[in-house]
């Protein structure tokens, strides 16, 4: 019995853990989905895509798709001829790589009518990307710090360093599991 409470204690904590140091899961147009008459730019602001997160795109087989396109085909909304769309109704995409990503619909006139998604992806060792401020609201450093001041915030954990905290919790876990 006490093996049995201990695994399960373990399980849960992982179960709780993972997702910390996996992806994300993000569902385009959340419970809209990927159709017609939906801004999925509004939806994409404020989002951080990083890379190993992935993009769920549900929708209606044979009323949608989904192409990944490159940033000319997205403005033009032009469909890529020697690539198959996807169109299981819930493809799933994982972002293996930084940088602009876009997706289109290539059913009809959908994508003109607003089904076409452009996003950038960051690496899963970069910081928050903050807006620039403007150079006339900088304001002017006290001549007692020094220009590379340790006030910096400091940089964002790195993938290796995300995984062996996981290991460590992990195994943390493990031992308090067998201790209960």
């Amino acid at each position: 019995m006490g093996w049995r409470s201990g695994c399960c204690k373990v399980l849960a904590i992982v179960a709780i853990l993972l997702p910390c140091v996996l992806g994300k899961e993000y569902v385009v147009g959340d419970e809209h989905g990927w159709s017609i008459n939906f801004d999925y730019q509004a939806w994409a602001q404020g989002k951080l895509f990083f890379v190993g997160d992935s993009l769920i795109f549900n929708y209606q087989q044979e009323r949608h798709n989904v192409f990944k396109v490159n940033g000319t085909a997205f403005k033009e909304c032009t469909p890529p001829a020697n690539v198959p769309p996807l169109t299981t109704g819930s493809d799933r995409i994982q972002l293996k790589s930084a940088g602009k990503k876009w997706y289109i619909c290539g059913i009809g006139f959908h994508c003109t009518a607003g089904q076409r998604l452009a996003i950038t992806v960051l690496d899963k060792g970069a910081g928050v990307p903050s807006p620039s401020p403007s150079p006339r609201l900088l304001p002017t450093p006290p001549a007692s710090l020094p220009t590379n001041s340790t006030n910096a915030p400091p940089p964002a954990p790195s993938t290796a360093t995300k995984a062996a905290g996981f290991v460590f919790l992990m195994v943390f876990t493990i031992l308090l599991a067998g201790i209960l």
